[in-house]
């Protein structure tokens, strides 16, 4: 079932991660490639007020095992 993320919610899990590590956005599972993130946008506009992730270029393939951690088919 899809779910909006929210911001508390992202950085929650943003923080396991070392904070020198790259960022990169899994877009597609029938398509499994990295894309760079360039820029965070927020718009407070109500009521649809949200916050905006802009998308930089791909990346290269996406690796096995992250496909396999999002349970996105690997053949």
């Amino acid at each position: 079932m899809p779910q909006t993320l929210t911001v508390g919610q992202l950085i929650r899990q943003l923080q396991t991660a070392h904070s020198d590590l790259p960022v990169y956005l899994a877009i597609n599972p029938d398509w499994p490639y990295a894309h760079r993130l360039e820029r965070v946008v927020a718009v407070s506009d109500a009521p649809q007020g949200a916050v905006y992730i802009a998308e930089y270029g791909q990346a290269g393939v996406l690796p096995p095992a992250v496909r396999t951690e999002l349970e996105w088919a690997t053949d």
